[in-house]
Protein backbone atom coordinates (compact mmCIF):
# COMPACT_ATOMS: atom_id res chain seq x y z
CA UNK A 1 0.00 0.00 0.00
CA UNK A 2 1.25 3.55 -0.75
CA UNK A 3 2.34 5.48 2.03
CA UNK A 4 -0.34 7.77 3.41
CA UNK A 5 -3.36 5.81 2.24
CA UNK A 6 -5.02 3.92 3.42
CA UNK A 7 -8.84 2.04 3.72
CA UNK A 8 -11.75 3.90 5.26
CA UNK A 9 -13.67 2.44 8.08
CA UNK A 10 -17.18 1.65 7.14
CA UNK A 11 -18.02 4.29 10.33
CA UNK A 12 -15.28 6.83 8.46
CA UNK A 13 -16.94 5.96 5.08
CA UNK A 14 -20.49 6.79 6.49
CA UNK A 15 -19.17 9.81 7.71
CA UNK A 16 -17.84 10.84 4.51
CA UNK A 17 -20.62 10.65 3.03
CA UNK A 18 -22.66 12.83 5.11
CA UNK A 19 -20.20 15.70 4.93
CA UNK A 20 -19.77 15.86 0.86
CA UNK A 21 -23.86 15.31 1.15
CA UNK A 22 -24.35 18.15 3.72
CA UNK A 23 -25.48 22.00 2.45
CA UNK A 24 -22.75 23.98 0.99
CA UNK A 25 -20.28 21.27 1.08
CA UNK A 26 -18.23 20.80 -1.81
CA UNK A 27 -14.63 19.26 -2.62
CA UNK A 28 -12.37 21.99 -1.93
CA UNK A 29 -14.34 22.93 1.45
CA UNK A 30 -14.68 19.34 2.57
CA UNK A 31 -10.92 19.07 2.02
CA UNK A 32 -10.67 22.84 4.35
CA UNK A 33 -12.84 20.96 7.01
CA UNK A 34 -10.87 17.61 7.33
CA UNK A 35 -7.50 19.66 7.58
CA UNK A 36 -8.93 21.42 10.25
CA UNK A 37 -10.75 19.28 11.87
CA UNK A 38 -9.07 15.69 11.69
CA UNK A 39 -12.18 13.62 10.71
CA UNK A 40 -15.24 13.81 9.09
CA UNK A 41 -16.93 13.21 12.16
CA UNK A 42 -15.94 16.46 13.83
CA UNK A 43 -16.34 18.13 10.93
CA UNK A 44 -20.14 16.95 11.23
CA UNK A 45 -19.94 18.31 14.78
CA UNK A 46 -18.67 21.71 13.84
CA UNK A 47 -20.72 22.86 10.76
CA UNK A 48 -23.43 23.88 13.08
CA UNK A 49 -21.54 26.23 14.79
CA UNK A 50 -19.22 27.28 11.66
CA UNK A 51 -22.97 28.23 9.58
CA UNK A 52 -23.75 30.41 12.71
CA UNK A 53 -20.94 32.28 13.13
CA UNK A 54 -20.51 32.64 9.84
CA UNK A 55 -23.90 34.53 9.47
CA UNK A 56 -26.25 32.18 7.88
CA UNK A 57 -29.95 33.06 8.85
CA UNK A 58 -31.31 29.40 9.23
CA UNK A 59 -29.46 26.28 10.29
CA UNK A 60 -27.48 24.52 7.79
CA UNK A 61 -28.73 21.24 6.52
CA UNK A 62 -26.61 18.22 7.82
CA UNK A 63 -26.71 14.71 5.78
CA UNK A 64 -29.59 12.87 7.93
CA UNK A 65 -27.96 9.50 8.41
CA UNK A 66 -30.87 7.73 7.07
CA UNK A 67 -30.05 9.83 3.91
CA UNK A 68 -26.76 8.30 4.08
CA UNK A 69 -27.56 5.07 4.87
CA UNK A 70 -30.37 4.65 1.86
CA UNK A 71 -27.51 5.90 -0.19
CA UNK A 72 -24.97 2.72 0.68
CA UNK A 73 -27.72 0.53 0.88
CA UNK A 74 -28.96 1.23 -3.25
CA UNK A 75 -24.93 1.66 -4.11
CA UNK A 76 -24.80 -2.09 -2.40
CA UNK A 77 -27.61 -3.41 -4.00
CA UNK A 78 -26.24 -2.01 -7.58
CA UNK A 79 -22.67 -3.79 -7.36
CA UNK A 80 -21.10 -0.86 -6.93
CA UNK A 81 -18.41 0.97 -4.21
CA UNK A 82 -18.23 4.29 -2.93
CA UNK A 83 -14.13 4.71 -3.14
CA UNK A 84 -12.55 7.91 -1.06
CA UNK A 85 -9.82 10.41 -1.84
CA UNK A 86 -7.22 8.55 0.78
CA UNK A 87 -7.89 4.90 -0.63
CA UNK A 88 -4.98 3.53 -2.84
CA UNK A 89 -7.85 2.45 -5.51
CA UNK A 90 -8.56 6.00 -5.98
CA UNK A 91 -7.19 6.98 -9.43
CA UNK A 92 -3.93 8.79 -8.79
CA UNK A 93 -4.16 11.30 -11.40
CA UNK A 94 -8.00 12.50 -10.34
CA UNK A 95 -6.48 12.27 -6.28
CA UNK A 96 -4.15 15.50 -7.87
CA UNK A 97 -6.59 18.46 -8.31
CA UNK A 98 -7.76 20.41 -5.62
CA UNK A 99 -11.45 19.70 -5.96
CA UNK A 100 -10.90 15.96 -6.97
CA UNK A 101 -14.81 14.12 -5.63
CA UNK A 102 -13.78 13.13 -1.67
CA UNK A 103 -16.27 10.00 -2.70
CA UNK A 104 -16.56 8.25 -6.16
CA UNK A 105 -18.98 5.44 -7.09
CA UNK A 106 -17.34 3.12 -9.40
CA UNK A 107 -19.33 0.10 -10.96
CA UNK A 108 -17.19 -2.36 -12.89
CA UNK A 109 -13.56 -3.41 -12.22
CA UNK A 110 -11.58 -0.48 -10.21
CA UNK A 111 -8.18 -2.11 -11.50
CA UNK A 112 -8.79 -0.11 -15.05
CA UNK A 113 -8.49 3.51 -12.81
CA UNK A 114 -4.61 2.57 -11.82
CA UNK A 115 -3.64 2.09 -15.34
CA UNK A 116 -3.04 5.22 -18.08
CA UNK A 117 -5.52 7.12 -19.25
CA UNK A 118 -6.49 9.29 -22.68
CA UNK A 119 -9.93 10.59 -22.69
CA UNK A 120 -11.49 11.41 -25.59
CA UNK A 121 -14.54 13.74 -26.49
CA UNK A 122 -16.06 15.23 -29.52
CA UNK A 123 -19.62 16.16 -30.88
CA UNK A 124 -22.51 14.33 -30.17
CA UNK A 125 -24.02 14.84 -33.96
CA UNK A 126 -20.33 13.51 -35.13
CA UNK A 127 -20.21 12.86 -38.67
CA UNK A 128 -19.35 9.23 -39.77
CA UNK A 129 -15.53 9.45 -40.60
CA UNK A 130 -15.76 11.25 -37.32
CA UNK A 131 -16.89 8.02 -35.54
CA UNK A 132 -15.27 5.35 -37.34
CA UNK A 133 -11.87 7.58 -37.02
CA UNK A 134 -12.99 7.86 -33.22
CA UNK A 135 -13.37 4.02 -32.71
CA UNK A 136 -10.11 3.04 -34.33
CA UNK A 137 -7.95 5.57 -32.75
CA UNK A 138 -9.11 4.41 -29.42
CA UNK A 139 -8.36 0.70 -30.01
CA UNK A 140 -5.06 2.24 -31.36
CA UNK A 141 -4.69 3.96 -27.68
CA UNK A 142 -5.91 0.49 -26.16
CA UNK A 143 -3.06 -1.48 -27.77
CA UNK A 144 -0.27 1.25 -26.98
CA UNK A 145 -1.43 0.56 -23.23
CA UNK A 146 -3.86 3.43 -22.24
CA UNK A 147 -7.54 3.03 -20.83
CA UNK A 148 -9.79 4.91 -22.91
CA UNK A 149 -11.85 7.41 -20.80
CA UNK A 150 -15.08 9.62 -22.14
CA UNK A 151 -18.59 10.61 -20.70
CA UNK A 152 -20.71 8.12 -22.55
CA UNK A 153 -22.72 10.88 -24.74
CA UNK A 154 -23.87 10.04 -28.43
CA UNK A 155 -21.58 10.45 -31.52
CA UNK A 156 -17.30 10.36 -30.39
CA UNK A 157 -17.90 9.55 -26.98
CA UNK A 158 -19.71 6.58 -27.74
CA UNK A 159 -17.14 5.51 -30.28
CA UNK A 160 -14.49 5.88 -28.74
CA UNK A 161 -15.78 3.79 -25.56
CA UNK A 162 -17.00 1.03 -28.27
CA UNK A 163 -13.29 0.86 -29.97
CA UNK A 164 -11.45 0.76 -26.48
CA UNK A 165 -13.68 -2.41 -25.07
CA UNK A 166 -11.27 -4.58 -25.30
CA UNK A 167 -8.51 -3.01 -23.75
CA UNK A 168 -10.40 -1.32 -21.04
CA UNK A 169 -12.42 1.88 -21.15
CA UNK A 170 -14.14 4.09 -18.31
CA UNK A 171 -17.50 5.91 -18.43
CA UNK A 172 -17.98 9.30 -16.53
CA UNK A 173 -21.52 9.63 -15.98
CA UNK A 174 -23.23 13.24 -15.34
CA UNK A 175 -25.62 11.05 -13.27
CA UNK A 176 -25.62 8.19 -10.79
CA UNK A 177 -23.92 5.21 -12.67
CA UNK A 178 -27.01 3.42 -12.85
CA UNK A 179 -29.00 6.19 -14.93
CA UNK A 180 -27.96 5.43 -18.55
CA UNK A 181 -28.34 8.66 -20.57
CA UNK A 182 -28.59 8.93 -23.18
CA UNK A 183 -31.14 5.65 -23.12
CA UNK A 184 -29.81 4.33 -26.49
CA UNK A 185 -26.62 3.46 -25.02
CA UNK A 186 -27.73 0.99 -22.09
CA UNK A 187 -25.75 -2.30 -23.85
CA UNK A 188 -22.71 -0.49 -24.25
CA UNK A 189 -23.47 0.69 -20.44
CA UNK A 190 -23.67 -3.24 -19.69
CA UNK A 191 -20.37 -3.76 -21.58
CA UNK A 192 -18.41 -0.99 -19.96
CA UNK A 193 -19.52 -2.17 -16.08
CA UNK A 194 -18.33 -5.69 -17.47
CA UNK A 195 -15.07 -5.18 -19.03
CA UNK A 196 -14.40 -1.15 -17.09
CA UNK A 197 -15.66 0.56 -15.19
CA UNK A 198 -18.74 3.51 -15.00
CA UNK A 199 -18.22 6.58 -12.01
CA UNK A 200 -19.91 9.13 -10.94
CA UNK A 201 -19.58 11.48 -8.23
CA UNK A 202 -23.29 11.34 -8.01
CA UNK A 203 -25.75 9.61 -5.75
CA UNK A 204 -27.01 6.01 -7.79
CA UNK A 205 -30.44 7.13 -9.17
CA UNK A 206 -29.92 10.64 -9.43
CA UNK A 207 -30.81 12.25 -12.92
CA UNK A 208 -28.35 14.26 -15.16
CA UNK A 209 -28.90 17.79 -15.34
CA UNK A 210 -27.51 20.46 -17.22
CA UNK A 211 -25.17 21.97 -14.07
CA UNK A 212 -24.01 18.45 -13.92
CA UNK A 213 -22.31 18.00 -16.88
CA UNK A 214 -19.34 20.60 -16.33
CA UNK A 215 -18.62 18.84 -13.04
CA UNK A 216 -18.35 15.40 -15.22
CA UNK A 217 -16.27 16.86 -17.69
CA UNK A 218 -13.60 18.02 -14.91
CA UNK A 219 -13.16 14.40 -14.16
CA UNK A 220 -12.95 12.83 -17.22
CA UNK A 221 -9.74 15.07 -17.37
CA UNK A 222 -8.71 14.74 -14.23
CA UNK A 223 -8.89 10.77 -14.78
CA UNK A 224 -6.73 11.31 -17.53
CA UNK A 225 -3.04 12.30 -19.09
CA UNK A 226 -4.41 14.24 -21.89
CA UNK A 227 -7.96 14.37 -23.78
CA UNK A 228 -8.35 14.64 -27.40
CA UNK A 229 -10.90 16.34 -29.25
CA UNK A 230 -12.40 15.09 -32.33
CA UNK A 231 -14.90 16.86 -33.65
CA UNK A 232 -16.86 20.04 -31.52
CA UNK A 233 -18.68 23.07 -32.86
CA UNK A 234 -17.21 26.30 -31.54
CA UNK A 235 -19.73 26.10 -28.72
CA UNK A 236 -19.28 22.57 -27.63
CA UNK A 237 -19.09 20.91 -24.14
CA UNK A 238 -15.73 18.88 -25.53
CA UNK A 239 -14.08 22.33 -25.68
CA UNK A 240 -15.14 22.64 -21.74
CA UNK A 241 -13.43 19.75 -21.12
CA UNK A 242 -10.34 20.79 -23.04
CA UNK A 243 -10.10 23.86 -20.94
CA UNK A 244 -10.53 21.47 -17.82
CA UNK A 245 -7.14 19.64 -19.19
CA UNK A 246 -5.25 22.51 -19.58
CA UNK A 247 -6.02 24.35 -16.33
CA UNK A 248 -5.01 20.71 -14.72
CA UNK A 249 -1.91 20.84 -16.47
CA UNK A 250 -2.91 17.94 -19.12
CA UNK A 251 -1.94 17.74 -22.21
CA UNK A 252 -4.51 18.68 -25.21
CA UNK A 253 -4.77 17.24 -28.47
CA UNK A 254 -7.23 17.64 -31.68
CA UNK A 255 -8.48 16.14 -34.83
CA UNK A 256 -8.22 18.90 -37.34
CA UNK A 257 -10.94 18.85 -39.83
CA UNK A 258 -12.11 20.50 -42.89
CA UNK A 259 -12.80 24.48 -42.37
CA UNK A 260 -16.01 24.12 -44.19
CA UNK A 261 -17.60 21.61 -41.18
CA UNK A 262 -18.54 23.20 -38.30
CA UNK A 263 -17.76 20.38 -36.34
CA UNK A 264 -14.43 21.49 -37.19
CA UNK A 265 -14.68 24.90 -35.54
CA UNK A 266 -13.61 23.53 -32.13
CA UNK A 267 -10.50 21.22 -33.04
CA UNK A 268 -9.14 23.88 -35.35
CA UNK A 269 -9.62 26.54 -32.82
CA UNK A 270 -7.55 24.79 -30.16
CA UNK A 271 -4.58 23.87 -32.94
CA UNK A 272 -4.48 27.64 -33.60
CA UNK A 273 -3.75 28.29 -29.43
CA UNK A 274 -1.37 25.15 -28.90
CA UNK A 275 -3.27 21.69 -29.18
CA UNK A 276 -1.15 18.72 -30.31
CA UNK A 277 -2.33 18.06 -34.03
CA UNK A 278 -3.40 14.57 -33.66
CA UNK A 279 -3.80 12.47 -36.79
CA UNK A 280 -2.71 8.92 -35.27
CA UNK A 281 -2.70 7.02 -31.59
CA UNK A 282 1.77 8.05 -32.53
CA UNK A 283 1.32 11.58 -32.11
CA UNK A 284 -0.55 11.02 -27.93
CA UNK A 285 2.04 8.58 -27.32
CA UNK A 286 5.01 10.45 -28.52
CA UNK A 287 3.85 13.44 -26.13
CA UNK A 288 2.44 11.11 -23.26
CA UNK A 289 5.19 8.95 -23.41
CA UNK A 290 7.54 10.75 -20.65
CA UNK A 291 4.42 11.06 -18.23
CA UNK A 292 3.94 7.51 -17.95
CA UNK A 293 7.27 7.13 -16.98
CA UNK A 294 8.08 9.67 -14.31
CA UNK A 295 6.40 9.81 -10.68
CA UNK A 296 3.05 11.52 -9.88
CA UNK A 297 3.31 14.73 -7.69
CA UNK A 298 -0.21 14.04 -6.48
CA UNK A 299 -1.92 16.83 -4.28
CA UNK A 300 -2.37 16.64 -0.36
CA UNK A 301 -4.76 14.01 0.72
CA UNK A 302 -7.08 14.79 2.91
CA UNK A 303 -7.99 13.18 6.87
CA UNK A 304 -5.16 11.80 7.60
CA UNK A 305 -3.26 14.00 9.68
CA UNK A 306 -3.66 13.07 13.37
CA UNK A 307 -4.73 16.07 14.29
CA UNK A 308 -6.94 17.69 17.43
CA UNK A 309 -9.96 19.51 16.74
CA UNK A 310 -9.90 23.18 16.66
CA UNK A 311 -11.78 25.33 19.12
CA UNK A 312 -13.87 28.45 19.04
CA UNK A 313 -11.36 30.73 17.55
CA UNK A 314 -13.61 34.37 18.42
CA UNK A 315 -10.69 36.78 17.93
CA UNK A 316 -10.03 35.08 14.42
CA UNK A 317 -13.60 35.19 13.08
CA UNK A 318 -13.74 39.10 14.27
CA UNK A 319 -10.43 39.11 12.57
CA UNK A 320 -11.98 37.53 9.33
CA UNK A 321 -15.49 39.68 9.25
CA UNK A 322 -12.89 42.69 9.73
CA UNK A 323 -11.30 41.90 6.45
CA UNK A 324 -13.76 41.44 4.86
CA UNK A 325 -15.65 44.39 5.79
CA UNK A 326 -12.64 46.30 4.80
CA UNK A 327 -12.23 44.63 2.06
CA UNK A 328 -15.85 45.34 0.09
CA UNK A 329 -16.84 48.54 -1.81
CA UNK A 330 -19.10 49.72 -4.40
CA UNK A 331 -17.47 47.65 -6.91
CA UNK A 332 -17.91 43.80 -7.19
CA UNK A 333 -15.00 41.68 -5.85
CA UNK A 334 -14.72 37.63 -6.75
CA UNK A 335 -15.29 34.87 -4.06
CA UNK A 336 -11.63 33.77 -5.34
CA UNK A 337 -10.21 37.52 -4.72
CA UNK A 338 -11.24 37.46 -1.35
CA UNK A 339 -10.20 34.13 -0.37
CA UNK A 340 -6.97 35.20 -1.38
CA UNK A 341 -7.43 38.27 0.51
CA UNK A 342 -8.43 36.45 3.73
CA UNK A 343 -5.31 34.33 3.28
CA UNK A 344 -3.23 36.92 2.58
CA UNK A 345 -2.34 35.11 -0.68
CA UNK A 346 -0.80 37.38 -4.17
CA UNK A 347 -3.20 37.00 -6.91
CA UNK A 348 -0.79 35.49 -9.23
CA UNK A 349 -1.86 35.20 -13.78
CA UNK A 350 -3.44 32.00 -14.15
CA UNK A 351 -0.99 30.32 -16.64
CA UNK A 352 -1.95 26.81 -18.73
CA UNK A 353 0.54 23.94 -17.73
CA UNK A 354 0.04 22.94 -21.40
CA UNK A 355 -0.47 25.97 -23.67
CA UNK A 356 -0.84 29.15 -22.05
CA UNK A 357 -3.28 31.31 -24.60
CA UNK A 358 -5.91 28.32 -24.84
CA UNK A 359 -9.29 30.84 -25.87
CA UNK A 360 -12.37 28.54 -25.42
CA UNK A 361 -16.22 29.51 -25.97
CA UNK A 362 -18.05 28.20 -22.86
Amino acid sequence: MDEGKRRLSAAERFDWLRLIRSENVGPRTFARLLDRYGSAAAALDALPDLARRGGARRPIRICPKADAEREMQATERLGARLLGLAEPDYPSWLAALDDAPPLLCVQGDTSVLARPMVAMVGARNASLNGRNFARRLAADLGRAGYVVASGMARGIDTAAHQGALASGTVAVLAGGTDVVYPPENSDLWREISLAGAVVSEMPVGTQPQASHFPRRNRIISGLSLGVVVVEANARSGSLITARFAADQGREVFAVPGSPLDPRAAGPNDLLRHGATLTESAADVTDVLGDLTRRPLAEGKRPGFRALQPAGPDDSGMEKARAQVAEALGPAPVTVDDMYRCLLEIPKKPRKSATFSSLRIAA
